[in-house]
């Protein structure tokens, strides 16, 4: 199978310090991750000052999502940055965006792949201004029926991108996501009806959820790291730390091994072991020259080499034998 494409998402777990920002490129890199994202947003522009932080928000102690955003802001100089870090150590840097005045650093970080959030899949204006940079996307699917996947692939596609430039997120958007609501399947199906890549952005506490995933055939496994899941914040405990990640990582390269290629053969591995496994034709008694092979003095045996299969025998059944045989001899 082609590589999945590993997305180490940091997020907002620097929370708001850049030397922690760095710290978490540096780890993500050492694990083994394609891509670190991050969130770009200004919360004057995402939230009005009365929004009540979500249930698993509560986490942080704040109780207004506007002064935790504002808390968790870096900014935009700070961000290219870390995109030169990420240059330097060559990892690639991807972000996701909330708002439509952030876009500007699409062509100033120059990047490749942009992330639509989520929370953002209804967001027209978004969609709209996003679209018009053609870049490749990743568009997340938490909280999303079909309806409002096929609407944004829409907007995309109708104001500039290609739609072979977007691969969708399998996600459910709670914090840690339930087994009972992770809904793998989804995956194929939204291969399906949407012709499209599908990937899938882990919130679960499992680490055998985004394995699973890969076994269903997401070409993309976002997951947030932290370097500590006490630290304050909403996404911590939901993270991997560093070592986790890079198991998840190793874990999903062999599942790739594993998986291998849609069609059966015979593995390189085994195929020394047909003759030592496998039984061909032998003389079930000694037989006479020019006496006739039947049912009575044929059988199979394994013999440690390879023979005539007794899946062909009506090759030779009831014609003369041209030498004398042996019994458990080698026809």
């Amino acid at each position: 199978m082609n590589k999945t494409l590993i997305i180490a998402e940091i997020g907002v777990n620097h929370n708001g310090r850049f030397k922690l920002a760095k710290k978490l490129i540096h780890e993500a890199k050492k694990s083994g991750a394609d891509i670190v994202k991050f969130q770009i947003f200004k919360a004057d522009d995402l939230t009005t000052e009365n929004t009540t932080v979500a249930k698993y928000q509560e986490i942080t102690k704040f109780k207004k999502q506007y002064l935790m955003l504002k808390k968790l802001e870096l900014s935009d100089k700070n961000f290219i940055k870390l995109n030169d870090i990420c240059k330097k150590i060559k990892i690639e840097f991807c972000a996701s965006f909330f708002n439509e005045e952030n876009l500007y650093l699409i062509k100033k970080l120059k990047l490749k792949i942009v992330k639509i959030p989520s929370g953002e899949i209804t967001n027209f204006f978004l969609l709209k201004k996003i679209a018009s940079f053609n870049k490749k996307i990743i568009l997340s699917t938490g909280m999303s029926n079909l309806q409002d996947i096929t609407r944004a692939i829409n907007v995309l596609i109708k104001f500039g991108t290609k739609k072979s430039n977007i691969t969708l997120l399998h996600c459910n958007t709670e914090y840690p996501t339930p087994l009972n609501d992770v809904n793998l399947l989804a995956i194929k199906s939204l291969k399906k009806h949407f012709n499209l890549n599908v990937g899938y952005s882990d919130h679960t506490l499992s680490k055998e959820v985004p394995i699973s995933a890969v076994s269903m055939g997401a070409c993309v496994i976002e997951k947030h790291l932290t370097l500590n899941k006490k630290l304050p914040g909403p996404d911590h405990s939901s993270s991997l730390n560093s070592r986790e990640f890079k198991l998840l990582v190793q874990s999903i390269r062999n599942t790739e091994q594993i998986l291998g290629k849609e069609k059966k053969f015979v593995s390189k591995s085994e195929k020394k072991n047909i003759k030592k496994c496998r039984q061909f034709l032998v003389a079930k008694k000694d037989i006479d020259k020019n006496e006739i092979f039947n049912l009575k003095n044929l059988t199979c045996k394994r013999i440690g080499l390879r023979g005539i299969s007794p899946m062909d025998l009506g090759k030779i059944i009831y014609k003369k034998a041209k030498k004398a045989y042996k019994k458990d001899e080698k026809i």
